[in-house]
């Protein structure tokens, strides 16, 4: 068994492989569609609601929702402000 990895971190082996940023990109993708359902689930609002709030479809809701696939910026700010939040998003 090599012990290559032995110690190192996950960030280090990711970056070793060449998957960190996607993996990191992905768990973004995840922690903000799961914080937007939680907020439509506090404030009461079903999927058909948030369409119609959006003026758009139930599919483009879940499409906001699918932590697999891309949204723009824009929807996300505005299914953000449906629900009383806001997108913060910084360099570090």
């Amino acid at each position: 068994m090599s012990k290559k990895h032995m110690g190192s971190s996950i960030d280090d082996f990711m970056k070793e492989e060449g998957i960190f940023e996607e993996a990191q990109a992905q768990a973004i993708k995840e922690v903000v569609a799961w914080q937007l359902a939680e907020a439509m689930k506090e404030k009461k609002i079903s999927k058909n609601r948030m369409a119609a709030m959006l003026k758009t479809s139930r599919s483009q809701v879940d499409r906001l929702l699918d932590p697999k696939k891309d949204i723009t910026l824009g929807s996300l700010q505005r299914a953000a402000a449906m629900v009383g939040r806001r997108v913060s998003i910084e360099l570090v």
